[in-house]
């Protein structure tokens, strides 16, 4: 019987982010555990091998593949109603109870692993392309997995997306390292971080160390790739007042730019025993952002019922200048060069040349392609 492991094995091939070490032992630099890894030996995330001193990595399939709304991410301030053409592999350097992708995240820790077995199909970076075309995207994300423990296959993929005039962007959980972020950057235009919660206790239940997520939000804005965080609030685990407000207040400290997405939890997987997260928790969570500075706040994961904390609004005149319910685009005002029409303010963020580009009224659900 084929085993999903010998399967991933097979498709790999050497990777870059890595230092030789000595008795054919590496240590990889792909996230921020930096994993030392001895000869026939995983790393954490164990997609990551070596192989007689060198570090292997997986490359040449999909677990995931479909064309998203470039709203579900969340992106909110990246070329607003386009497609993303949206790919992920298996594993993460994180243990998340709640993951929802928890079958392509996970899937390497579950005793029933064999089951996404039936999720790889083996790919080139060219067919990935020619479907991007196919399905009219004009971003290609990484997500679905973490995608730092596959970054050598998102940079093969990045760059004939560049080739092609299209903008990439991260889905991750922000674990990474500034080697792994140098590597990316020449092919990365955003990255949307996961600010999971601001104690390092909660951080290490989940696999992870506060610390790197921080660094990370910094590192990427500093070296000018657009950032959007979001925080998943779990009632009982991140949702206090003075957890939100550090939150915040962090994230206004780097730039009261980067726009703050706080959604809604629900039950899932194996994390049952929290509540779903109350709307009126989500509007609290959006108020403190707003009065820690941030100019662009988002509640998500409650379509319809979020007011104007679904919409982006000039934080100099607050016009009103994308509406949005859920994945919809309801009105776009936001002119080409990126200005408010009202009061000529910048707004930041990455937007289309020609506002005509953005796509009205129109439903996006994700067209999966496997």
């Amino acid at each position: 019987m084929t085993k999903l492991a010998d399967v991933l094995d097979s498709l790999t091939i050497e990777g870059e982010l890595y230092e030789s070490l000595p008795d054919n032992a590496l240590r990889c630099t792909a996230c921020g555990h930096r994993c030392l890894i001895r000869d026939g030996r995983r790393g954490i995330c164990q997609v990551r091998f070596n192989e007689g001193g060198v570090l292997r990595v997986p490359w040449g399939y999909v677990a995931a593949l479909q064309a998203d709304p470039i709203e579900k991410k969340p992106f909110y301030h990246v070329l607003p109603g386009a497609n993303a053409l949206t790919f992920g592999m298996l594993g993460c350097d994180f243990h998340c109870d709640y993951c929802q992708n928890w079958l392509t995240s996970q899937a390497l820790r579950d005793p029933a692993a064999d089951v996404a077995l039936r999720l790889v199909r083996e790919i080139t970076p060219e067919q990935v392309l020619a479907l991007a075309r196919k399905t009219n995207s004009r971003i290609v994300a990484s997500s679905y997995n973490e995608p730092l423990i596959t970054t050598e296959w998102a940079v093969g993929i990045f760059k004939k997306a560049k080739e092609a005039g299209l903008k990439c962007v991260y889905i991750s959980n922000g674990n990474a390292t500034p080697e792994a972020l140098e590597y990316l950057r020449p092919y990365l235009d955003g990255y949307k971080i996961d600010l999971k919660s601001m104690q390092d206790k909660n951080y290490r239940q989940l696999g992870g160390v506060l610390q790197n997520t921080l660094d990370t939000i910094r590192q990427a804005y500093e070296m000018g790739l657009w950032v959007e965080a979001v925080t998943l609030v779990v009632p009982g685990f991140n949702d206090s007042n003075a957890e939100l407000w550090e939150a915040a207040r962090f994230l206004a400290g780097v730039s009261p730019d980067i726009p703050w997405h706080v959604t809604a939890f629900h039950r899932d997987y194996k994390m049952t025993d929290a509540e779903n997260t109350p709307v009126r928790t989500l509007l609290r969570a959006a108020d403190i952002g707003r009065e820690a500075g941030l100019r662009h706040v988002y509640v998500g994961n409650v379509a319809g019922r979020a007011g104007e904390y679904e919409e982006t609004h000039c934080p100099h005149c607050n016009a009103a200048l994308i509406r949005r319910v859920g994945y919809i685009i309801m009105d776009y005002r936001i002119t080409g060069d990126g200005t408010c029409p009202q009061c000529g303010t910048q707004i930041a963020g990455i937007w289309p040349e020609d506002p005509r580009e953005v796509r009205l009224n129109e439903v996006g659900m994700p067209r999966p392609l496997f």
